[in-house]
């Protein structure tokens, strides 16, 4: 096994003592060589340049069974879930669920509320239009009638954050802004179609039952070929532009929203006018409300959240969680990198994680960092009480000719991660035996990441071959450490 040998890590998790030896079986002379390749040798053929990380042990046990550059630590991608949702169940607890709530700050007489009226955001990532449907629904069975206040809207429940992360293009839906008040995402849906010489665009607030339009953030179409948009923050909305050049005859796609409150204020307001109420236009307010709840929507439990978190990989879901598990831990955080400063140091206490420093909840951003020894002692002490392998998505390991194999004998319930020139695979395989282990793999070309210009960040050149054979690593030291330990 050469420079890759088994090693035993200090501080590695040891529950009880496996039931059989978990090193390589004793075979004929040189059957090893014959049919087991080196994983120097794999990881020469992917030809993947920059670093590469990897450490697999015992997951009941801890018992580190090999590793490769373990303590090198490297972006980790959006494998950064994983440790999030350990640290959410920790803090929140699997059951807890997010409100978001209608409040009135006087009483309503005859139908008339003469006080202000506010949509309080209570942390809740999933909240989407038809729940602000309800919500204006259920304001009217309360008995309002005529609002003669303000129209308020409450995001102070999370630190606000314009983005995620600074560096990435402007136009990706996957880096919104955070708020305490957050709306499919923090996403507006944009769509365009020719018509005639120009085009007709929309940008609404769509779910499978409703299409609201609004005017939060806006589109214009330009004639030019590049840069494909711009935004900017003008007279209180999301200013977008898109160049003509690049429309073709129609398509849409999800923008990012930076105003988040007043976007889930201004649907609310659509949906409460159509009952027959009229709303003044929202405004954000600067306190938490006080007052009487009118109507409140709860979120599922978080352990559902977390779970469709992990297998979509949502990065405003890690990060608006991961801020509500530093405050439930007594946390005063003020911004993003304060709260993932938090659970570093609650990694490294709770879960012997020495090598973890993290910018953000997500992984989205490069600067965080993470050695595959510190991930595997973190899986390891997980699978004691099995409270994260069942809500990680089930990874598909592939045939020769690249299609799922659904006759594998090596099941892998893990995170991936990938940024450009960034691919990680962390969790737990079963062998052909039984035998479960706990992995990460990280590979990172931070070098070349490095040089890429932020207008090309979405779709750099050669960035999808090399997470190919990334990922084509990944599988092969799978399939190496299940005939070496698991057969």
């Amino acid at each position: 096994m050469g420079a890759t040998a088994a090693a035993l890590v200090p501080g590695a998790v040891r529950a009880a003592a496996p039931a059989a030896s978990l090193r390589p079986v004793a075979r004929p002379d040189g059957f090893l060589e014959r049919t087991i390749p080196e994983a120097a040798d794999l990881i020469a053929k992917a030809r993947l340049g920059g670093n590469v990380s990897f450490a697999v042990a015992h997951a009941p046990t801890g018992l580190m069974l090999e590793s490769h550059n373990g303590t090198t630590t490297l972006p980790p991608a959006s494998v950064a879930k994983a440790l999030t949702a350990l640290y959410a169940l920790d803090r929140l607890g699997p059951e807890h669920r997010f409100t978001t709530r209608v409040i009135a700050t006087a009483p309503i007489e005859n139908g008339i509320l003469q006080g202000d009226l506010v949509l309080a955001g209570g942390g809740d990532p999933t909240l989407d239009t038809d729940a602000l449907a309800a919500l204006a629904r259920d304001v009217k069975a309360a008995g309002l009638r005529e609002l003669r206040g303000r129209f308020l809207v409450w995001g102070g429940a999370l630190p606000f954050a314009r983005e995620i992360d600074p560096s990435q293009p402007a136009h990706v839906g996957y880096n919104p802004a955070i708020s305490g008040l957050s709306l499919n995402f923090n996403r507006v849906h944009f769509e365009w179609r020719r018509q005639g010489q120009g085009y007709g665009v929309t940008m609404d607030a769509r779910s499978d039952s409703h299409r609201p339009e609004v005017q939060v953030a806006r589109m214009q179409v330009v004639a030019r070929d590049m840069p494909v948009y711009t935004y900017a923050d003008r007279a209180g909305r999301d200013e977008w532009t898109v160049a003509q050049g690049a429309l073709g005859n129609g398509g849409s796609r999800w923008l990012p929203v930076r105003r988040p409150a007043l976007y889930a204020g201004e649907v609310f307001r659509t949906f409460v006018r159509a009952h027959g109420i009229a709303l003044p236009q929202e405004t954000e307010a600067e306190t938490a409300p006080q007052g009487t709840t009118l109507a409140s929507h709860d979120s599922a439990p978080l352990r559902d959240i977390l779970q469709d978190m992990l297998k979509y990989s949502t990065n405003l879901t890690a990060e608006m969680v991961g801020l509500a598990a530093s405050q439930a831990g007594g946390a005063r955080v003020q911004s993003l990198q304060s709260s993932a400063a938090e659970m570093s140091q609650w990694a490294r206490t709770e879960l012997a994680m020495q090598d973890v420093a993290m910018v953000d909840h997500s992984g989205l951003g490069d600067a965080s960092r993470i050695s595959a020894t510190s991930m595997v002692q973190a899986l390891s002490r997980a699978a004691q009480d099995n409270r994260l392998r069942p809500i990680l998505k089930r990874i598909g390991l592939r045939n020769t000719q690249g299609g799922i194999d659904r006759d594998h004998p090596i099941t892998v319930d893990a995170k991936t991660g990938t940024l450009n020139f960034v691919s990680s695979l962390a969790g737990y395989m079963t062998g052909k035996d039984g035998t479960e282990l706990a992995f990460a793999i990280f590979t990172a070309d931070t070098a070349t990441r490095a040089t890429i210009p932020r207008a090309q960040r979405e779709r750099p050149e050669g960035g999808r071959a090399w997470n190919r054979r990334s990922r084509i690593l990944q599988q092969t030291l799978i399939e190496r450490w299940g005939a070496l330990y698991a057969e």
